[in-house]
C-alpha cells in the first residue's frame, strides 16, 4: 500500500512538472507574440510613412545634406581648415531591376526598422521571461540590464548609420572602373545599409556579454588582458567583415570596438572583486 502511495506521489509530481513546463512554454509563446505584435505595429507605421523613410532615412547617407557631411564640413571650418575636410557623396542612381523589387524591399525595410525601434520592448519581453528563474541576488546584479542593452544597441545602430554608412557609401559609390556607370539596385543598397547598422548594434553589446560571462566565471580580466593583442586582431577581422574594404571605415568601427573591449576588461575586474567579496 505504501508503495502504491509512493507511485501516486511520483506520478503527481511528474504531472506538476509537466504542467510547469507547459506553463513555461505558454508564457514564452505570449512573450514572443507580444514581441511580434510590437514589430508589426512599428513596421506598419514605417510602411505607411514610405516617402519619409526612404527619402530621409534610407537614402539620407547619399545626400550631401546628410548630418555627417554637414557636421564634418562645419568642423573643418571651425578648426581653420576651410573646406579641406569637407566630404560630399558621389552622385549615383538607384534602380529596381526585378519585378516587384520596390514592394518587397519596402516590406523588408519596414520589418527591419520595426525590429530596431521595438528592440527595447523585445528585450524587455525576453528579460521578463528569464528573470523569474534567477536568484534574487542575480536579479539585483542585473538591475537595469534592459535599459543598458537597449541603449548600447541603439548607440551601435546610430553609430553605424551616422558614421560608418556615409564613409562606406562615399567609398563604394565613388570607386571607379573605366566605362562602368555608377548605379546600384535598390535591394543591394538597402542590404548594405542594413549591414552597416544592425551588426554594429549587436557588437556594441560586448560589455553586457562580458559582464555575464565574468559573473559565471567563464572569463576574467586577466584573461582579457593576456589576449588583448589577439582580441585586437579579431576586432580588425570583424570590422573588415561588417564594413566595405576601406581602411578608414574599418578603423571607424574597429576603434570603438577596441574601446568597448577595454571597458569590458574593467567590467570583468569589478565583477571578479564582487564575486570574491560574496564568497568571504
Amino acid at each position: 500500500m505504501a508503495l502504491d502511495q509512493v507511485d501516486v506521489d511520483n506520478y503527481e509530481a511528474q504531472q506538476e512538472k509537466e504542467m510547469s513546463f507547459l506553463d513555461h512554454l505558454e508564457e514564452l509563446r505570449w512573450h514572443l507574440v507580444r514581441s511580434v505584435v510590437a514589430i508589426l505595429v512599428v513596421a506598419t507605421v514605417v510602411f505607411l510613412a514610405k516617402d519619409f523613410v526612404f527619402n530621409t532615412v534610407i537614402f539620407g547617407p547619399k545626400s550631401e545634406n546628410f548630418f555627417f557631411y554637414q557636421g564634418i564640413c562645419s568642423f573643418s571650418d571651425l578648426i581653420g581648415m576651410g573646406e579641406s575636410l569637407c566630404m560630399k557623396p558621389p552622385e549615383f542612381a538607384i534602380i529596381a531591376v526585378e519585378f516587384g523589387e520596390r514592394f518587397i524591399v519596402h516590406l523588408k525595410v519596414s520589418a527591419i526598422l520595426g525590429f530596431v525601434v521595438a528592440f527595447p520592448y523585445i528585450f524587455y519581453q525576453f528579460w521578463s521571461f528569464i528573470a523569474p528563474g534567477l536568484y534574487e541576488e542575480e536579479r539585483q546584479a542585473a538591475r537595469g540590464v534592459v535599459f543598458i542593452c537597449s541603449a548600447l544597441f541603439m548607440l551601435g545602430v546610430l553609430f553605424g548609420y551616422f558614421i560608418i554608412s556615409p564613409f562606406a557609401v562615399s567609398f563604394l559609390a565613388g570607386y571607379e572602373i573605366q566605362d562602368v556607370a555608377s548605379t546600384t539596385t535598390l535591394s543591394s543598397f538597402v542590404g548594405y545599409m542594413t549591414m552597416f547598422t544592425l551588426p554594429t548594434g549587436m557588437v556594441f553589446e560586448l560589455p553586457v556579454v562580458v559582464y555575464f560571462l565574468a559573473k559565471v566565471g567563464l572569463i576574467t580580466a586577466d584573461f582579457m588582458r593576456t589576449y588583448r593583442r589577439h582580441a585586437f586582431i579579431v576586432i580588425l577581422i570583424l570590422a573588415a567583415l561588417i564594413t566595405p574594404p576601406d581602411v578608414v571605415t574599418q578603423f571607424l568601427i574597429g576603434f570603438p570596438l577596441y574601446i568597448l573591449y577595454e571597458i569590458s576588461i574593467i567590467i570583468a575586474g569589478r565583477v571578479e572583486k564582487k564575486n570574491e567579496l560574496a564568497m568571504r
